[in-house]
């Protein structure tokens, strides 16, 4: 992952740098699964470390730095999705899909039936699923996460698994799945 701007110079106490070296992979594989899109997710993950480097002492002295990076992606996601333009109608084609090599059609199908079952759900219900099952977060971690309660955490994601059966989906892969 390259991010544009970043890495060069130090913020606060000059961990920065590291930080994003020894955790920008694992930030833009989350931001992915929330997106479905790589481009959109590293516009997500430069934006919130853009945000971190401009706030590294108070993000470093955070009781867990990841934590608090990734609410700011959430919070980014959720706010680009309200944002977002919904005139664009989603197909089962990509432009810019690669040649599907036949050993792995299997998984790559499974994936792609993942983005499409993660895209037709709402963006907090997407977060929820994404926090609980790619994050491998605690409905009591994603309910501070989100700044909601629990039982409104248990209930989200019910729902969408709910919608997501009915429509046709399986259950929600893992991270050990999609990686």
């Amino acid at each position: 992952m390259h991010l544009r701007g970043m890495g060069a110079g130090s913020a606060g106490d000059g961990r920065f740098d590291e930080y994003v070296a020894a955790r920008g992979q694992s930030l833009l594989r989350f931001a992915y699964v929330l997106t479905t899109d790589p481009h959109t997710a590293e516009d997500l993950v430069q934006s919130a470390l853009a945000d971190a480097y401009r706030h590294w002492r108070r993000v470093s002295r955070a009781d867990h730095p990841d934590a608090y990076v990734r609410r700011m992606i959430v919070n980014k996601y959720l706010g680009w999705r309200r944002r977002r333009w919904f005139g664009e109608v989603p197909t089962d084609r990509t432009a810019d899909a690669a040649p599907v090599v036949a050993d792995h059609a299997e998984a790559v199908a499974a994936r792609d039936e993942s983005r499409r079952a993660l895209d037709s759900l709402p963006p907090r219900a997407r977060t929820v699923l994404v926090l609980r099952y790619y994050a491998d977060l605690d409905d009591a971690a994603i309910a501070e996460l989100l700044g909601i309660a629990t039982s409104s955490v248990r209930a989200t994601a019910s729902r969408a698994l709910a919608t997501l059966r009915a429509a046709g989906f399986g259950t929600p892969v893992t991270q050990k799945e999609i990686s």
